[in-house]
């Protein structure tokens, strides 16, 4: 990753009618960085997304793709892959065939456009796979193929759509780990696209978490997690306990809860990641009463009722399991709680 610019958006706002999809945001996204748009459905990721690859034009602001205002431009004129949620191979070619059609298309000889492409294909490991067809192919293949398509061109930008929508959920790991993989190795600035926050967690450099067509928070996966801005973030990252109570003199108090805590004082929400929480069987404060425990194979998952919120509790294995019904101490490190409002 460098210090140059590759991506700038400033005051970009998109438009549907009276409808706001996009909502005067701004970022800058470094040449060879991933980034992640992560957010529920309708939040303004995609339309992001589409906005830099130019099928979608902003209804006001300024885009920006290697120094150049691209604002205005149609998707043929910007240097931009996409890889596509149904990877949009051609059936009928063959791998290599696939891989060599953009250069081929674009005007470059044919001879060198399949030399280009063999030797996409041999660095990410599909030199073998060349002559067949993308039916005869795993789906983790086939997503390579895409990502080689996207890359023979020698994009300013990478843009993946969705990526593992269409992966079987036990390939989604080793898949966006070839993926991360093939960005680092080519030095690919990529703009990736989910829903889902672990995939988020795994592939990117940073994070834009949208809400309601704007920037929530920019961050780096652990800033994220460990540090959300709002209660929207850390409700969205991960699981996370937020707790109402009141901040007087230097402590949040919230019944028989009362911790360390920086700020103004008056009414506040804290975040409390499960993991964060261990539990004592016996009465003490903070005091609580385990409702249920499940069994997640590398964890126990406790639900916990206690006088100032339900929480959600996490537990190693190697702890043995607490009953239902048991009453609990709470043990909470002052480093725990994020104040969030």
């Amino acid at each position: 990753m460098s210090d140059e610019i590759a991506i700038q958006f400033t005051d970009v706002t998109k438009r549907y009618g009276s409808a706001v999809a996009v909502d005067a945001i701004s970022l800058s996204i470094a040449k060879g960085e991933m980034v992640t748009f992560l957010g529920p459905s309708g939040c303004g990721k995609t339309t992001s997304l589409r906005l830099i690859a130019g099928l979608e034009l902003p209804s006001a602001g300024l885009v920006q793709i290697a120094g150049r205002d691209v604002s205005q431009r149609a998707a043929a004129e910007r240097n931009v892959g996409m890889v596509f949620q149904s990877y949009a191979l051609f059936p009928h070619m063959s791998v290599l065939e696939n891989v060599a059609y953009g250069p081929t298309i674009r005007g470059e000889a044919k001879g060198k456009a399949r030399a280009r492409a063999h030797e996409i294909l041999d660095q990410i490991g599909l030199a073998g796979l060349s002559e067949r067809l993308p039916s005869e192919l795993s789906g983790g293949q086939q997503q390579r193929v895409a990502v080689a398509r996207a890359i023979v061109q020698q994009p300013d930008v990478l843009l993946f759509d969705e990526p593992l929508s269409n992966v079987d959920a036990k390939l989604r790991r080793k898949v966006r780990g070839e993926i991360r993989e093939l960005q680092k190795r080519f030095g690919l600035t990529a703009v990736y696209v989910t829903h889902d926050q672990e995939e988020a967690l795994a592939v990117s450099d940073r994070i834009v978490v949208m809400q309601a067509g704007r920037i929530a928070q920019i961050g780096t996966p652990r800033d994220l997690y460990e540090r959300p801005a709002s209660a929207f973030v850390a409700d969205f990252i991960g699981d996370a306990n937020l707790i109402s109570g009141r901040v007087a003199g230097g402590r949040f108090q919230a019944a028989d809860l009362d911790l360390p805590m920086k700020g103004p004082d008056g009414e506040a929400k804290i975040s409390l990641r499960p993991e964060r929480i261990a539990l004592t069987p016996g009465t003490g404060a903070p005091a609580g009463r385990v409702r249920a425990c499940t069994y997640l194979g590398s964890r126990w998952e406790y639900e916990i009722e206690t006088g100032f919120a339900e929480l959600l509790a996490s537990r190693p294995m190697l702890e043995a399991p607490i009953a239902p019904g048991t009453e609990v101490t709470l043990s909470i490190p002052d480093t725990a709680p994020i104040r969030v409002s």
